[in-house]
């Protein structure tokens, strides 16, 4: 990933942070056939290893897991984005010398991918995934609410997968490398979105 140094981010408590709200991510490996990717819920063991470990699971079906993966396997993880138009840009009334461009926050998680098939970790990294998930709501559903032999086979359709992270690149690109106008006016023109995840990047801006 392309980074120039005013947008690194390089603090690991906001690495994961930014891996923890990401509700969905995509799993990136090079193999003997060609690149593979599948986006995937996972989530973050911060505490298994430097920089973290990622797990989740992949449908038994998916050929991802069979085909041996070249070199690392890479972690796609997006924050909030949004499009920033130059007309919030205070500076454009001045020399009209602006542009569009997008503000967001990503980070990329590299380590070599380990696939398990073992029922009883199978089923730690699915009931944690959904109680992860599920917390928000009233009445959270757990996986022992389902049968156990329902859920017993239910796993067997699925592949667990462990990413053991080696390590991690940040980007933070939320307006911070212009004026305090012309931050000012993003965030203005960003506050005021219908869209849920201009009026996040909004908050970001610095001020």
């Amino acid at each position: 990933m392309y980074v120039p140094p005013a947008f690194r981010e390089d603090d690991l408590a906001a690495l994961h942070r930014t891996m923890r709200e990401t509700r969905l991510a995509t799993l990136v490996t090079a193999t003997a056939e060609g690149l593979i990717a599948t986006p995937l819920p996972l989530f973050l063991a911060a505490e298994e290893g430097p920089y973290g470990t990622l797990y989740g699971h992949l449908a038994r079906a998916n050929p991802q897991w069979r085909l041996r993966a070249t070199g690392e396997a890479m972690a796609l993880l997006m924050g909030p984005d949004a499009y920033v138009s130059p007309s919030w840009y205070p500076s454009k009334q001045e020399h009209q010398k602006v542009v569009p461009t997008w503000n967001y926050i990503a980070v990329h998680a590299y380590g070599p991918p380990e696939f398990f098939e073992d029922a009883d970790r199978l089923l730690a990294v699915v009931s944690r995934l959904t109680d992860l998930h599920e917390q928000p709501r009233a009445e959270p559903w757990a996986v022992t609410d389902a049968p156990a032999d329902f859920v017993r086979a239910q796993l067997r359709g699925i592949v667990g997968l462990r990413l053991p992270i080696t390590r991690l690149e940040g980007k933070r690109k939320v307006s911070q490398n212009r004026s305090a106008a012309d931050r000012a006016g993003v965030a203005a023109g960003l506050a005021a979105s219908e869209r849920a995840s201009d009026r996040a990047v909004a908050a970001l801006i610095p001020t």
